[in-house]
């Protein structure tokens, strides 16, 4: 749930990001209110729901809740982990973590978290 009116500058962003992506529905608020009530995207096979909230709220989005992605090569993790990190947050720079040769964990412009890894 995004505040400000940013679920649709997120999908435009989650969707250049995964070239695979798609916008499976989306409806828009009625007025008064502006914005995206109800957005379907799909990333990598997996489906996420989006919206803008009607009402200021005095919560947003923390990493302790993060979208977690396998890629296939080195290329796609440093592409996406640009991307995405773009404007936003490192939370952990792309590397050798142990559990992972490269992993990097990012928090988009928006403040949605993305931890990225080359399995």
């Amino acid at each position: 749930m995004f505040q400000g009116g940013h679920a649709a500058a997120a999908i435009e962003l989650y969707l250049g990001a995964f070239p695979s992506g798609r916008l499976v529905s989306s409806k828009e608020h009625a007025a008064p209110a502006t914005g995206i009530m109800l957005a379907e995207i799909e990333l990598e096979g997996q489906r996420i729901l989006l919206s803008d909230s009607a009402v200021k709220h005095g919560f947003d989005f923390t990493p302790s809740s993060s979208l977690f992605v396998d890629v296939e090569s080195r290329d796609e993790l440093e592409r996406l982990t640009t991307t995405l990190g773009e404007d936003g947050v490192t939370l952990m720079p792309l590397g050798d973590y142990g559990f992972s040769t490269a992993f990097a964990w990012v928090s988009d412009r928006f403040g949605v978290s993305w931890q990225l890894n080359l399995p």
